[in-house]
């Protein structure tokens, strides 16, 4: 069985890339966007220019950890798309939630 709180379809990838809203920060891209459902959507993800895939998988788990720990104070309804950039690489846990954090808040979503 599939977790409902994950971001599949290539047509909600689409929609989020056209209709949804887009801020960014040192180490990640957020861009988010209503999608009328009781409960969060989110999809992680790192392109090649990141680094090979060990670099890519590293990354990928740096914003799902963050993305877990401040999931608990975002509203619910919302599909999250996070885009890795290269600088994150050379962080800790800590500073992608930070930068994660930053993001959110420019965003309206997450109280200061």
């Amino acid at each position: 069985m599939k977790k409902p709180g994950i971001l599949r379809k290539q047509e909600d990838f689409t929609r989020l890339y056209k209709k949804g809203r887009s801020t960014g920060s040192r180490h990640l891209v957020l861009l988010y966007r209503k999608n009328g459902l009781s409960f969060n959507r989110k999809a992680f993800l790192a392109s090649k220019k990141v680094g090979n895939s060990v670099c890519r998988n590293r990354a990928r788990r740096l914003m799902r950890e963050a993305f877990r720990k401040t999931e608990a104070e975002l509203p619910l309804g919302y599909d999250f798309l996070l885009i890795a950039r290269h600088t994150i690489l050379d962080c800790k846990c800590d500073q992608v939630e930070n930068s994660l954090r930053y993001a959110l808040q420019r965003t309206g979503l997450l109280s200061r």
